[in-house]
Order: structure tokens, then sequence, then C-alpha cells
């Protein structure tokens, strides 16, 4: 069993992604959850949170890439799996060795798909994603026709048709309102068996629930953030952010006023000072950004001062504090919090960077069911 020496530590709740799907699935009546879990589930850990995920109801994963989907499946998780990425079509012998869906998102993929699928005797389980405004991949709407002829023909096994939306989770923005009629276009155009209908990302899901149709692609909101601040004022429940983390002070000194702190000298000490450092840096994911970002000591803010580096930062306490002194980053400690929306909020950027940039260094531990 591994064993971590340092404090540093990223706690992830398993109780808050159960409490947050069963209200996401409630919100969406009868629909499918579908649980993103690309990127090392959004930095939470991909195989504990997709068991999870799970056991709480979801009966689908999608991933981003084929790696991440081999991943799962060579841990033994044997549910409905959907690449949503550009899988190569190189990879089409191992997806339906393991049972993966892929994404069918333009019609050159297709027929280099139709190519490969030549080698092979069992149909390739695609869903066919419509690029309706993200510009990102998918098929345009008006190859709808061409496309559904095209995969009728061959081999090919139509699980799903899928969109995503760019604009969401903003407030009667023109292009999500063009995206829903768009899509609705296409769906009625496909004369094939049945298919699995999705279009709702976290946001849509949260409230578009008549946009729920078959199934919804849920992500940020499983792990209990909110994709904006726009949907967090409107959405009708509240959400667990399932990600703490923390430290302890291992080293406390005082500085006398006029000294420097750190790499460039860049804090300069206004009267004598208490300053504890912690073991965690930018390699951790504690990015130099941060800077004057505060952390929890007792239930108190304390700003972390001085360039942040590599393993190691400091911040300014109130008095002398003892070494292990536990710290906390993100959470809550006493009747105070740090949400991981604090931390975007001071990078000038979404909170679904901050769990990302969390580095493997930072070990994960697991809580609550």
């Amino acid at each position: 069993m591994e064993t971590n020496y340092r404090p540093t530590k990223a706690i992830v709740d398993l109780s808050a992604i159960d409490y947050n799907i069963k209200k996401l699935i409630e919100r969406i009546d009868g629909a499918r959850m579908m649980a993103v879990v690309k990127a090392d589930a959004y930095g939470h850990g991909v195989l504990e949170i997709s068991r999870q995920a799970l056991k709480s109801g979801a009966s689908i994963l999608a991933v981003a890439t084929p790696d991440e989907a081999l991943h799962l499946r060579k841990n033994d998780i044997e549910a409905e799996l959907l690449v949503m990425g550009a899988a190569p079509v190189r990879f089409i012998k191992e997806a339906i060795k393991h049972d993966i869906n892929l994404t069918a998102y333009s019609m050159e993929w297709l027929e280099s798909a139709a190519e490969e699928l030549k080698k092979e005797t069992v149909p390739l389980k695609v869903h066919l994603k419509f690029d309706t405004g993200m510009r990102r991949i998918g098929l345009q709407p008006e190859e709808a026709d061409a496309a559904f002829d095209f995969v009728v023909q061959q081999v090919f096994r139509v699980e799903g048709m899928y969109t995503h939306f760019a604009t969401a989770d903003e407030a009667d923005n023109p292009l999500f309102l063009k995206q829903v009629e768009t899509v609705n276009a296409i769906k009625k155009k496909w004369q094939g068996g049945p298919l699995m209908f999705h279009v709702s990302n976290s946001a849509a899901a949260i409230l578009h629930p008549e946009l729920a149709f078959d199934a919804v692609r849920t992500g940020i909101s499983i792990y209990g953030i909110a994709p904006s601040a726009y949907v967090k004022r409107e959405m009708p429940f509240d959400l667990k952010q399932a990600m703490s983390l923390e430290t302890e002070i291992i080293h406390v000194k005082k500085v006398k006023k006029g000294e420097t702190l750190s790499y460039g000298a860049t804090y300069t000490c206004s009267e004598d000072e208490w300053i504890g450092t912690l073991p965690i840096g930018y390699a951790d994911g504690l990015i130099r950004g941060l800077q004057g970002q505060e952390v929890l000591v007792r239930g108190r803010r304390m700003p972390i001062v001085g360039r942040i580096c590599m393993d190691q930062c400091m911040i300014r306490l109130p008095e002398k504090f003892p070494t292990g002194e536990n710290v906390q980053l993100l959470g809550s400690q006493k009747d105070a919090v740090i949400l991981i929306e604090e931390w975007a909020e001071k990078l000038d950027t979404i909170p679904y960077e901050i769990p990302c940039i969390l580095t493997k260094r930072v070990p994960r531990q697991y809580i609550g069911i």
C-alpha cells in the first residue's frame, strides 16, 4: 500500500458525489445520467468517481480520449462508455474488443472508419456528433442527410446522437436558442433505428430539464461546482463541493520588519511578522498566481505571502503557531470556507480548471460512502 509522508492531500468526499448525482437525477426526471469522468474525473480520481457515480445512479460514463476509456476497462469498469473526443480509426479494433462507443464527428472520419471496418466482423458502436455552434468537432447540420444515409449502409451501430451547447450557462443567449432549434431539426431527419439523443451538459440539465431527452451529460456539477455564477444563482437546489485541499505548517519563524521573503524578494515585512511555511507549491498545483490567496488556520483567514515556490509557500501568521497546525487551502474549517470558485476568481479563470491543475503529487484521499 502506498504511503504518503507529506501532509499535503486532497480529500474527496464521495457522499457529496452521491448527493449531487441524486439531485441531478431528480431534476432530469427519467432521462439517463451520463457521468463525465474525463481528465481523471476533473482531477478527483477517475476510478473512485466512476465507481461512485455508477452506484449513485449514473448508467453511462463519458471520457475524452481512447486511453481514458481503456484505463477504465482495464480496471474492471464494465459500464457503457462513450469517447467524446476524436479517436483515430486505428483505435477501432480496440473499441470493438472492449465495447467502447466512439464519436463520429465528420464525414471524413466516417469514411475512414468504414474502410477500417472492412477488417472487422462486428459493428462499431458510434454516437453521431453534430456541431451546432461550438465549432470544435462535429458533423455540420447540412451533412445530416448524407451522414444518416452513409451510416445505415455501413458496418456501424448508431447508439446515439448529440451536440454540445456553447452558452447554456448564460441567460437568454441567442446562440443557445439557435442550437436547440438546429439540433431538433436534425433529430427529426433521423429515420434509422432507436438511438439515445443527448444534448444537455450540466448547465442545460440544471436550467432546462425539458431538454433532457434520453440522457444528459453531467460533468462539473457532479463534483459540486456550478457551471457558472448565473447557473449557481438560478439553480433550484444546492450542490456540495466534493474536493478539499489541506496541509500543515512545517516551520515557523519571526521575520524582522523590512526583511523580504522568497524568490524575487517581492514581499517586504511591514513589521516583525510570524511566517509559517507550508509544504505545497506550484508543482502541486498551487500556482504562482495564487500569491496573496488566503488559507484557513484555526478557522481564520491568513494570506500567502511572497512568491509561491515549486514545493513550498509561506503564509503570514497573526502569532506564533506550532508546527503541525492544520491548514485548509480549499474547503471548510470551523465556520469558515474557501470554495474552488474563490481560487478561480483570483486566477481569472473558471472553476473547472482548479481541480484539474492539482497534480498527481497531491494524493487523493476518499471519505464518505
